[in-house]
């Protein structure tokens, strides 16, 4: 259904005939030349790409050579033959380009782009996959041991986890930031915004650690409730010690989105397999042979965070860029930061909120609630990431078909096409094998039997909220890459909202585990819808010619 949908939205974009010239035989030699640039000429303006003035001027004006030069000798009619044809040539080819392919062979033309994406987002889903990965190996190493303990990595999680997405603003700016400046192949700009970003990171990793240490038992204690506080000094040891790595995560963060920004997604991918790598191996040491247990979890999860954000440094020096430069934003600089950032930070923030709404009722539900709940949601987050790299491959490659030199819409629209294909089928695959894994697997998690119980009645919720993800990162990275964020965050507020009030009636009612998670599916869908409807209507991004609304007025080196 989603793709018919879009495939009817979007058919237009790429049904380009090559006009018949056989059919007109009977004009003269002067008179075809002519009928060949008027047609070319008509042609390029119903593309309405940039250049098309430029173009059309030089139409205009060999045709009126044409028609001023009736007493030339047949060589010269051969010459303008000869250059007319290579123009026709010329102008074909690039009809093909925007076609994806030859002229109307345009499914070739979308399985081409559809391989150029996944040979960006192939490396990038392996960014987005680390992280859930450390948590979801801490929960299935401490879930061996102690449900008590497999329970307080929930509220635990929300603190080190779910507040850190808080802080996608940064990642967001830095991409965006990046990518437009590359456009205008200039790296002293794109080494500024670096150093600015760099900073800002530091300053909120430091305010996060500081907000830990003293505030993060207080936070533990207000979430879970005195009918779990049994599991507070659990989840207050796991977020003492992660809290350590903030300032590290953070700048990390900026690092690996300034690359992906560059298009490059191996760098801070070999830095983050090395660091799940050593996660992998300090859980089992420390937790399953030491006996350390949810405290062996964090150490070995921050010391990996650590390794991984040094190595993202690394990897974006290597590039020519100084990422130790740190450079104190003046305070115009900040505004444009905060025009950008603002409204991605009211989208995370009522996303990370929804999220902890979500887990603050299934823990009031009991130890076996909230335990079957962490297993499922992190296995949901380790599913969920690979349709982010969609998000990214929108914010890095969309920019420069808004905005570039070579801007085109009709390119624009035909790589969402391709971005929506690709996680509508991403969707649907990982919904059933993330669906099977807790269904035919459930001891890789816990032996409990209670536990494994109420994790299978929420199986169906899980499937429908999972199958859609994927499409929504495409379509809320298109929005975020044309910077309609004004919309973007309104809407994640209100869906925020929506999901908020069935939260609370659900859980009211008494529904249960299974009634929060269809709360998550009505949240999921309708984001989707929303995104979908925006970017489909004339004064979306991808359809309205005057951009100068989203347009922000770029950093400028100090």
């Amino acid at each position: 259904m989603l793709i018919k949908t879009l495939n009817h939205s979007f058919s237009s974009l790429i049904s380009i005939k090559t006009p018949n010239f056989r059919e007109h035989n009977h004009y003269s030699s002067q008179s075809l030349i002519t009928y060949k640039k008027q047609e070319k000429l008509r042609l390029y303006n119903s593309i309405k790409t940039p250049r098309n003035r430029f173009i059309s001027n030089c139409i205009v004006s060999s045709s009126k050579d044409v028609v001023n030069n009736d007493d030339d000798n047949n060589n010269c009619s051969k010459e303008i033959q000869r250059d007319n044809d290579g123009d026709m040539a010329q102008f074909e080819e690039e009809v093909a380009v925007l076609g994806g392919g030859k002229v109307g062979r345009t499914g070739a033309g979308i399985w081409k782009q559809m391989k150029e994406i996944v040979m960006f987002t192939g490396p990038a889903t392996g960014l987005w996959l680390c992280g859930p990965l450390m948590s979801l190996i801490d929960t299935a190493v401490i879930g061996q041991g102690s449900s008590i303990e497999l329970a307080a990595l929930g509220p635990g999680t929300v603190v080190c986890d779910y507040m850190s997405y808080v802080f996608m603003f940064l990642s967001v700016a830095t991409s965006n930031l990046v990518a437009t400046s590359l456009t205008r192949q200039d790296k002293d700009e794109v080494q500024h915004q670096i150093s600015i970003l760099l900073f800002v990171g530091l300053v909120c990793g430091i305010f996060m650690f500081l907000f830990t240490r003293f505030f993060g038992s207080w936070v533990l204690t207000a979430f879970t409730g005195q009918k779990n506080a049994h599991i507070v000094p659990a989840a207050n040891t796991y977020v003492q010690i992660r809290g350590l790595a903030w300032p590290a995560v953070i700048v990390g963060w900026v690092a690996q989105s300034a690359s992906l920004g560059m298009r490059d997604s191996w760098g801070p991918l070999k830095a983050l397999a090395v660091s799940s790598i050593v996660n992998a191996v300090g859980d089992v040491v420390l937790c399953s042979y030491m006996g350390y247990g949810i405290a062996g979890a964090a150490w070995a999860t921050m010391v990996s965070q650590i390794i991984a954000a040094y190595m993202m440094i690394d990897a974006l020096n290597k590039k020519g860029y100084s990422a130790f430069a740190i450079t104190i934003p003046t305070f115009n600089e900040l505004l444009v930061i905060f025009g950008l950032a603002a409204p991605v930070f009211v989208t995370m923030v009522s996303k990370v909120a929804f999220y902890s709404l979500l887990i603050y009722y299934a823990t009031s539900m009991g130890t076996n609630s909230v335990a079957a709940h962490q297993v499922m949601i992190q296995t949901y987050s380790m599913c969920t990431v690979w349709g982010e790299p969609l998000s990214q491959t929108a914010q890095s490659f969309m920019p420069e078909l808004l905005y570039g030199a070579n801007r085109s819409l009709a390119k624009a629209r035909m790589l969402l096409k391709s971005l929506v294909i690709i996680g509508a089928t991403l969707g649907l695959v990982l919904g059933t094998i993330g669906t099977s894994v807790p269904w035919f697997f459930p001891n890789l998690f816990t032996p409990d039997q209670n536990v494994i119980q109420e994790m299978h009645k929420v199986l169906l919720p899980y499937l429908m909220a999972l199958a859609v993800t994927p499409s929504t990162h495409s379509l809320e990275g298109t929005l975020m890459a044309g910077r309609d964020l004004k919309f973007f965050s309104l809407s994640m507020t209100g869906c925020f909202a929506f999901g908020g009030l069935v939260l609370m009636l659900v859980s009211s009612r008494g529904y249960g585990l299974a009634g929060c998670w269809f709360a998550l599916v009505g949240f999921q869908w309708s984001r989707f819808f929303l995104a979908l409807q925006r970017l489909l209507s004339p004064d979306g991004v991808l359809y309205s010619e005057d951009l100068s609304r989203f347009n922000m007025e770029k950093l400028k080196a100090a």
